[in-house]
This record gives C-alpha cells, structure tokens and sequence, in this order.
C-alpha cells in the first residue's frame, strides 16, 4: 500500500523551517499576557453560558474585561513606541 502525500513542491512545499523562528518565538511570548487574559474572559463567560450569572460571576467578567483591555492596551503602546524609536510610520 503506497501513502497518498503529495510530494510536489507547487501542492505542499515541505520546508526544513516548519518550527517558529525565534522571531515568531518572541512575538507569541510578547503577546502572552494578552493571551492568557483572554483565555481567563472567555472561562468567565463560559461559566455563566448555562446559567444566570451571579453578582461574583459578573465581578469575575468585568474584572477579566478590564484585564484584556489593559493587556491590548499595553500591546499597543509598546507597538507604537517600538515603531516611532525604528522610524516606521503606522
């Protein structure tokens, strides 16, 4: 029995950097904070889908709203500080 893979590059070029680079690495570790404050937002909004949300559940919401909003904002800030010390324009 023969595999069904294509091996043609113009189909599925296969390339030995299939790992992130450290660059990309970098940038998830960057955008990590804000990652895991949207996960913590969306486990709030999960808990409640099912049911009324208690007065701590909508504590729990507002507070992992305010962490997102923080986190982006950081992300931001540090994006057009980064851009303004290159010369880039936004």
């Amino acid at each position: 029995m023969e595999p069904i893979v294509a091996l043609q590059s113009v189909v599925t070029p296969w390339s030995d950097g299939l790992e992130p680079s450290d660059a990309e690495l970098d940038a998830i570790e960057f955008e990590m904070p804000l990652i895991l404050a949207e996960v913590d937002l969306l486990d709030a909004e999960i808990a409640v889908l099912d049911r009324k949300a208690s007065e701590l559940d909508e504590q729990r919401i507002r507070r992992a709203r305010r962490l997102v909003l923080a986190a982006r904002r950081y992300l931001i800030n540090h994006a057009i500080a980064a851009a303004s010390v290159t010369g880039c324009a936004a």
